[in-house]
């Protein structure tokens, strides 16, 4: 096989990490996440979900890629190889996030557009569901292409297509040296902002007032694993195929802790920023916080255009919230799409440039009912299940089958052998231990909680074809991916 890319540098491989883990959740779940879970009290379990999970897990992962030199399924493949179809699974995973994802990217790009001159109006809400979305009565009703959607989706996959046609030094780390920057800089501007206006330092004290009688409730310390599982772009093929790019002689453990901190250390700021906003808002408006807080795209796309109204120079930090909100969609998105077409080109030696080609056209295709007038609708049916289901599960099994049927030592051997600082005993206790049991107590409470209620009250149809479907359908083709035979046998040794 032709040698495997290389990252051109440490800094670039950092950055694309971090790119990959910051995104559109830490700017609008985070802070809401830790307002309605006990403020600065969440921060314990979260901190502490951190240390248990999310970091043992990015190091294992970086790990792995970087010892075997593969995408997710090359990698299993190489450590047992009736194992592929894992790999397939986070792959696949990986696909229908990045089908619906970059809609959401193309949303934030029209939104910095009608920023320039306050477009959404006075009514955001209004304008947002009605005008921008035009949606339709529910899911089972698409209607037709909304085509301002459309247009800032193909700018998007345009994007997507450039920089994983160009490789991983000249594309992803390219791209990812000139996102990220702008990004924390941006960030930065506005939370300078946000943090002088006035009010804002009471939205800020709602944020992290801590309610420490949430600590004892078991649903907080859920939502804190649930929060930093998603949030690190782990167990869906992603920092396995980064990091398969990385040089012989390359720093794991410290890579992991710095990828892991910085993600965290952007969400804090995130949170302080969006939180002075709104306590601007609620006083400007003479209400209570709480009625002004939202979460997901209502926050992003209704709440926040109403406090950037009432701002001083509010077309100028309008734009600048939503591209910040398109950059930290495009680093997640490219990271995305970059764990599919490197299984793909590792699985039948396609050529990268043919290879990306293929993905964006049919990933294209695939996201146009994003783009429709249900498109919503469908799009949150999705991102549940596949979060609830094709993450957790796939993450579940993932770290069952590394800790307990596999020798993590000979993982965490390597890490230590090539890293400034060792990690000890209390990784593998980790790992075998407290991660499966969070992860198998999450998998059977969202199992339960959809079974018994249907997600947001949605369509028994809907739910069938758009989450149950999903998300069954990814194992079997994924068993058959195994099955397709490669090179791979005669080319690597278990």
């Amino acid at each position: 096989m032709a040698q495997r890319e290389q990252w051109g540098t440490r800094t670039g491989f950092i950055l694309a990490a971090v790119g990959s883990a910051i995104g559109l959740g830490n700017i609008w779940r985070f802070p809401y996440m830790a307002y309605d879970n006990g403020g600065g009290a969440f921060l314990i379990p979260y901190f502490f979900a951190l240390l248990t999970a999310g970091i043992p897990i990015i190091i294992l992962e970086f790990g792995i890629g970087h010892k075997y030199k593969g995408s997710a399924p090359l990698t299993y493949f190489k450590i047992f190889q009736k194992w592929e179809w894992l790999g397939w699974w986070q792959v696949f995973v990986s696909f229908v996030i990045s089908i619906y994802y970059v809609v959401i990217i193309g949303w934030a790009l029209n939104y910095a557009l009608l920023a320039l001159n306050l477009g959404w109006g006075d009514s955001p809400g209004e304008f947002f569901f009605s005008d921008f979305l035009a949606l339709s009565s529910g899911p089972m009703e698409l209607g037709g292409i909304v085509w301002p959607i459309f247009l800032a989706s193909v700018v998007m996959w345009f994007v997507v297509w450039i920089v994983l046609f160009s490789g991983v030094r000249r594309g992803i780390e390219l791209a990812n040296k000139i996102f990220m920057p702008l990004l924390f800089l941006l960030l930065l501007v506005m939370l300078v902002r946000a943090v002088t206006l006035e009010g804002a330092a009471e939205g800020i004290n709602y944020l992290f007032k801590p309610d420490f009688s949430a600590i004892m409730d078991y649903q907080v310390w859920t939502a804190a694993y649930g929060q930093i599982f998603f949030t690190l772009s782990i167990c869906f093929a992603i920092m396995i195929t980064y990091s398969s790019y990385l040089p012989e002689k390359s720093d794991i453990n410290n890579n992991g802790l710095m990828t892991a901190l910085i993600n965290c250390g952007f969400s804090m700021l995130a949170g302080v920023m969006v939180f002075g906003v709104l306590g601007y808002m609620a006083q400007e408006q003479g209400v209570g916080l709480q009625e002004v807080v939202g979460a997901g795209v209502g926050l992003a796309f209704v709440t926040i255009p109403e406090a950037i109204n009432l701002l001083p120079a509010a077309k100028f930090f309008g734009f600048l919230f939503f591209i910040c909100l398109v950059f930290a969609g495009m680093s997640s998105m490219i990271s995305i799409s970059e764990a599919v077409c490197s299984g793909l080109m590792d699985k039948f030696s396609w050529p990268r440039k043919a290879t990306a080609s293929i993905l964006c056209l049919v990933g294209f295709v695939l996201s146009l009912v994003f783009m429709t007038n249900g498109g919503l609708f469908v799009l949150d049916i999705v991102d549940h299940f596949i979060n609830n289901f094709g993450i957790v599960l796939a993450g579940l099994v993932e770290v069952v089958l590394l800790s307990w049927f596999f020798k993590l030592d000979t993982v965490r051997e390597h890490a230590n052998a090539l890293s400034d600082f060792a990690i000890g005993s209390w990784w593998n206790f980790c790992l075998k231990v407290i991660t499966p049991i969070v992860l198998g107590y999450m998998a059977i409470a969202n199992l339960v909680g959809d079974i018994r209620v249907p997600y947001e009250g949605y369509p028994a149809s809907a739910l069938l074809i758009f989450g149950w479907c999903v998300v069954v359908v990814i194992i079997p083709l994924s068993i058959a991916m195994q099955t397709i035979k490669s090179n791979w046998a005669s080319d690597h040794k278990a």
